[in-house]
């Protein structure tokens, strides 16, 4: 974290289940970057659900990022797990799900931007229906919605949704299968060594990885790449360039419809039936 706000990143995501909500702490207070010139994300687990839940979790996370107030407050998945401190309760080998309804969570979460604690509130990994009846029930239109969102999975009829509702996307993954931890690409070649990319990184002397980043800058979106190496941290910050729309246009083709990050199995239903924004 200290790396990342030294080399000029201003923007924290992370969430309760990440474990990392103290170091980030640490980092901010070792960097000396005033705390108001830091957008600060952060996401409630799935084991907080209940509405008499919400406001304790986001005290935790706000005790536990040494702030006040959080920018931008996320609900990480619309999937309630049993109520309790484990962050994945178990019903024998299989996670313990809870019977929260998801309005209802979101509900609680609209109370904690008029308290103060929250200056927006969004959402993360919802399909389109979940999202339409969020918007039909509850009063505050989502500030973000954060999701899985690179060249290999455009979801472009998701995106103008989104823009048509005002919601703006932060997009996850960015690099798409380049993380080792997501086995369902690792028979794939590499989206960041895709060949479009690489040839039109040459035009701007720039990488497969800062051409993705660029792509999703050009359509309107956030994008929050990862790394713990000092040198990647800085070459991300250099994605941050303005491709021309042809090349834009280019790289909207490469889409294959592709996800990477999908817990169906563990979280025990299927979120994605389709990868474009809707459930079949």
């Amino acid at each position: 974290m200290l790396e990342c706000l030294t080399s000029g990143y201003r923007h924290v995501d992370t969430a309760r289940v990440y474990g990392t909500e103290p170091a980030v702490a640490e980092g901010i207070k070792k960097s000396g970057v005033p705390r108001g010139d830091i957008f600060i994300t952060t996401k409630l687990w799935n084991n907080s659900h209940h509405p008499d839940d919400v406001e304790k979790a986001c005290d935790a996370s706000l005790k536990d990022l040494g702030t006040d107030y959080l920018d931008l407050y996320l609900m990480h998945w619309p999937s309630p797990f049993a109520r309790g401190d484990k962050l994945r309760p178990k019903n024998g080998d299989k996670i313990a799900t809870g019977d929260s309804d998801y309005v209802d969570t979101y509900k609680a979460m609209e109370k904690l931007i008029e308290k103060g604690k929250v200056k927006a509130i969004g959402i993360s990994n919802f399909s389109k229906a979940e999202l339409e009846r969020l918007l039909k029930e509850t009063s505050i239109v989502p500030a973000v919605h954060q999701l899985e969102l690179h060249p290999y999975l455009a979801q472009h009829d998701f995106d103008q949704f989104h823009k048509s509702k005002g919601i703006h996307i932060t997009q996850y993954s960015p690099f798409g299968n380049s993380n080792p931890i997501y086995d369902k690409g690792k028979d794939i070649s590499k989206l960041i060594d895709d060949p479009v990319l690489i040839e039109i990184g040459r035009k701007y002397s720039k990488n497969g990885a800062q051409v993705a980043l660029a792509w999703g800058i050009a359509k309107g979106r956030s994008v929050i790449p990862k790394s713990k190496t000092p040198s990647r941290i800085k070459a991300n910050l250099e994605g941050d360039f303005k491709l021309n729309a042809e090349d834009v246009k280019r790289i909207d083709t490469l889409d294959k419809k592709l996800r990477f990050n999908d817990p169906s199995e563990s979280f025990g239903w299927n979120f994605y039936a389709d990868l474009d924004g809707k459930v079949q």
